[in-house]
């Protein structure tokens, strides 16, 4: 068995895992918007800001017409909501009600879920954030490489792009040929 083999059986098990962790029952083409805290939250803050999510898709409206969504924490560190549209599309103002779940969060949990400069990779099957001008060093010396999973919120904007591009090798991902990767395949 080749490496690269067991680096494609590795990724497609965590993307099944992914896929275990959100809605089967919503169409591929659903839309989905991850919003990546700055800091993972603790097992009490998990519980209370699904709680909030729960509440609020529950609840949730375009135009006075109900939204079929789902919002929930997943690796403790990113807030991922979908919106079926099949009946109807997501409004402006229900997006922005939307937002505003995400900003009192912050408000409440001191944390940023708008830092774009922040990359997030799966190391022993745990999120770990690194600050984008860190990550050539990261590679440099051997915490991150080629191979190692990122989380690729840039390129996820339905059900089906979660379940087959927001977890990546980071060859593959929009940071691949923005860092100078070596062949190292250790993490």
């Amino acid at each position: 068995m080749g490496l690269d083999f067991l680096l494609a059986y590795l990724c497609t098990m965590q993307t099944e895992e992914l896929a275990g962790l959100i809605p089967q029952d919503f169409p591929d083409n659903a839309r989905v918007w991850v919003y990546q805290s700055s800091r993972a939250f603790i097992e009490k803050e998990a519980t209370e800001i699904n709680e909030q999510l729960y509440q609020f898709y529950s609840q949730w409206q375009s135009h006075g017409t109900p939204v079929r969504g789902w919002a929930k924490l997943l690796f403790r560190q990113f807030v991922v909501v979908i919106a079926d549209e099949t009946e109807d599309m997501v409004s402006g103002c229900s997006t922005d009600s939307s937002v505003r779940v995400i900003k009192s969060i912050e408000r409440q949990y001191d944390v940023n879920f708008f830092d774009r400069m922040m990359i997030t990779f799966l190391i022993k099957s745990k999120a770990e954030m690194l600050p984008f001008n860190q990550v050539q060093y990261a590679i440099d010396k051997g915490y991150i490489n080629k191979d190692t999973l990122l989380f690729n919120n840039v390129a996820v904007h339905s059900k089906q792009d979660l379940n087959d591009k927001w977890l990546v090798p980071l060859r593959e991902s929009w940071l691949g040929n923005r860092v100078t990767i070596t062949d190292q395949t250790s993490s």
